[in-house]
């Protein structure tokens, strides 16, 4: 298992990238013919596309909270947008239809089946009789799951000799999931339901580890043990600081499982031995102010991922299993100055790094026994995007991974550690790669000197981009990198003649953990400087023009799009954002909130310390808004959504709707612009990371680009109809 993986997944628990969705090193099956559903599994979603209906799921029910006055105002502004989405929803369909099979690939093999999801299923079919009828272990009706109709499966964990099967089950109505344990053989059934899991692991064939969720905190670590009558649980362990959140993980050897205790800046592991897992679990390393560390275990050494070396950035080192402790750590690896290490995968006799640096994605091969003789593979120039593949061996000689772009679908490489080469896998289904789109690296000059890199996408030629509609794309926290994994509505928008650019500004992890640090707590206003430069260069590039430019942000991403339109509201005239934190400094002054307290590694403690609230009260969105002329805005928001609760939002629409007639009272004579919108779209459900359906989320995303092209004015190119 990936090392990165436990602390991306809790950068991002608190926020809104689909990347966020569980990674578990499984490729989730696509069934060709199964219901037209999105199914968050590994690596962002999946899905599965027949029978859709042909009419846009609208929102059933508004918030309490809401008055109907105002529900009714937001619902016939949305109105105008109706027919520009009935089109989108058509393209969008076909996009999504051509490339269903992108994501096709097992779910997790076992020693005798392979195991995958299909059609709402847990389905296996046997290694001797690859072609033979998958067998249903699972399904949701098995489950009893109140909410069938919204659920799907999250992750699967398989026990060593397959005795047991575990997967989770979570609707988009609720954050936590449930867990249910079906015992295998000739008659498969199901043995148990957990509530409120959050990760699990198998330990034995009867030992299953779990770490429960409640109000978004994972803190206690259960074991259960399975025998002829009800599970046994206990309690393992518990977390008292509400800063941390607890992982159970496997290690690739599966000799170990490893207790993650992990801040947004401190770490602590315990190690479990699987073949004495009712032990008290062993300390790795004391947690340390500011040491953040990972560990895989292969032959008898740890090795472990940490950020102790030089600007505290990321490196490898070793140390023996009977000597663990950070005295110990030799160092075997430490990457390039300003990069970004995307992904670690252990193997018997190399260790392979996947990095990021400003202009190309990249391999560095570490020999175990020989590290300083480190091989450097380049990936292609298109590649934005890495996804590791199935690595579930240690003693195998290949890496296998999927590389992708906004513009390009996954294509399947594997790196040979025998040959030293690489290779890019012959897929028979796979849908053409176009050469059409081109993709530039380019880099602003923020305010205090720093180069800001960019990445930029465009089908038209450099002549054309003057008159070309812009969609900037902005993240810039928590130390996660800008999701540029294939999304076929960016496809939809590159082929309409749109160009897309992403801003790695400082806050996000684009170029390392210093990255980060240079963007968080009191310097949380560099991303909003960055940010700023790279809209001004494009222009000075000639990309665009303020009229005919948008931005767009999820969640901590609105933080950066909400102050820049306080700063220079000139320089857009739209912005798509998606349940977008905005009032940073309500959110940090209500510690009775679910994540306020451990936000404070990232955001700060306004009560307790001046210098951070001075620093957030300079740039909060909801706090700096003023009477000028605003870009239009579609905030998509979800009722029951803990992290960005929906009062904020409306309090936010109303600052902005009051600030707008303000100024247009002023300057109503000569500002001869249109009115500007601003929209609260509330749809039902409590997922923070949008709709599991499908059909839902085609339809939000046609309606925002309906929204672009209303406000920006742009004539869509309507599909060509069919001679009968």
């Amino acid at each position: 298992m990936s090392l990165l993986l436990t602390a991306l997944r809790y950068a991002l628990r608190s926020d809104t990238y689909h990347q966020a969705s569980y990674h578990t090193k499984v490729t989730a099956a696509v069934c060709k013919a199964g219901k037209a559903q999105i199914h968050k599994g590994n690596f962002g979603p999946k899905y599965t596309i027949s029978d859709i209906p042909r009419q846009c799921v609208a929102a059933k029910h508004f918030s309490q909270d809401i008055p109907h006055s105002v529900q009714d105002d937001f619902k016939s502004q949305l109105q105008k947008y109706r027919t520009l989405e009935a089109i989108f929803r058509k393209k969008l369909r076909t996009a999504h239809a051509e490339f269903a099979d992108a994501a096709e690939g097992p779910v997790v093999h076992g020693r005798n089946h392979v195991y995958f999801e299909e059609g709402g299923c847990i389905c296996r079919r046997s290694l001797a009789n690859g072609q033979g009828e998958p067998q249903v272990l699972l399904t949701l009706g098995d489950v009893a799951w109140p909410d069938p109709e919204g659920a799907s499966f999250q992750r699967v964990r398989l026990s060593p000799q397959e005795k047991h099967l575990a997967a989770t089950v979570r609707s988009s109505r609720s954050e936590e999931a449930g867990c249910a344990v079906a015992r295998l053989g000739s008659t498969p059934a199901v043995t148990h339901i957990q509530t409120a899991v959050f990760s699990f692991e198998w330990a034995t064939d009867n030992i299953l580890f779990y770490t429960s969720q409640k109000n978004l905190w994972s803190l206690q670590v259960y074991s259960l043990v399975f025998g002829e009558e009800q599970p046994q649980r206990t309690l393992v362990c518990e977390e008292q600081d509400p800063r941390f959140f607890v992982e159970v993980m496997s290690s690739k050897d599966k000799r170990f499982l490893t207790i993650n205790c992990n801040s947004k800046s401190c770490s602590e592991v315990h190690l479990i031995e699987c073949r004495s897992p009712l032990l008290p679990p062993v300390l790795v390393q004391p947690r340390t102010a500011g040491l953040i560390y990972h560990v895989e275990h292969s032959e008898g050494q740890l090795y472990i991922l940490t950020n102790a070396g030089p600007a505290h950035e990321y490196q490898l080192m070793r140390a023996p299993l009977s000597s663990p402790s950070l005295k110990h750590w030799q160092l075997l690896y430490r990457p390039a100055v300003n990069t970004r290490v995307i992904d670690m995968e252990l193997f018997e006799k190399h260790c392979v790094m996947a990095m990021r640096g400003r202009t190309q994605l990249y391999l560095d091969i570490i020999p175990l026994d020989e590290p300083a003789q480190v091989s450097t593979v380049k990936l292609p120039q298109w590649a934005c995007a890495l996804e590791p593949g199935l690595n579930s061996q240690l003693s195998s000689n290949t890496f296998h991974f999927l590389l992708s772009s906004p513009a390009q679908p996954p294509r399947a490489f594997f790196y040979s550690l025998h040959e030293n080469h690489l290779y890019q896998q012959q897929e028979e289904q796979a849908v053409a790669c176009r050469t059409d789109y081109q993709t530039s690296r380019i880099e602003a000059q923020s305010m205090d000197g720093t180069a800001v890199p960019m990445t930029v996408i465009h089908r038209r030629t450099v002549e054309e981009l003057c008159q070309s509609p812009l969609l900037v794309h902005v993240y810039g926290a928590y130390g996660v990198d800008l999701n540029m994994a294939f999304k076929p509505e960016s496809r939809v928008l590159l082929d309409e003649g749109w160009t897309l650019a992403y801003c790695h500004v400082r806050g996000g992890g684009e170029l390392g953990l210093g990255w980060h640090a240079q963007g968080c707590l009191t310097q949380k206003h560099r991303g909003l400087e960055d940010l700023q430069a790279c809209v001004l260069r494009l222009f000075e590039l000639g990309v665009s023009r303020p009229g005919l430019s948008a931005l767009t942000g999820s969640s901590a991403g609105g933080v950066l799009a909400g102050a820049l339109c306080n700063r220079s509201p000139e320089l857009l005239r739209a912005l798509i954002l998606q349940a977008p934190f905005l009032d940073v400094l309500g959110a940090m002054q209500d510690p009775s909130l679910p994540l306020t307290v451990e936000e404070q590694e990232e955001w700060g403690d306004p009560l307790t310390n001046q210098e951070h609230r001075e620093s957030i009260e300079s740039y909060c969105p909801s706090h700096n808004i003023r009477a000028q002329r605003y870009p239009s805005m579609l905030i998509t928001a979800y009722e029951g959504d803990q992290r960005v609760p929906l009062p904020g939002l409306l309090k936010y629409i109303s600052r902005l709707r009051a600030a707008a007639a303000m100024h247009a009272s002023e300057y109503s004579k000569i500002d001869k612009d249109p009115v500007p919108s601003f929209i609260l779209d509330v749809q039902p459900g409590s997922d923070h990371f949008g709709p599991t359906d499908l059909e839902e989320s085609l339809c939000q995303t046609a309606r925002q680009f309906a929204f672009l092209y209303k406000e920006l004015g742009i004539d869509v190119k309507h599909p060509k109809r069919k001679r009968r």
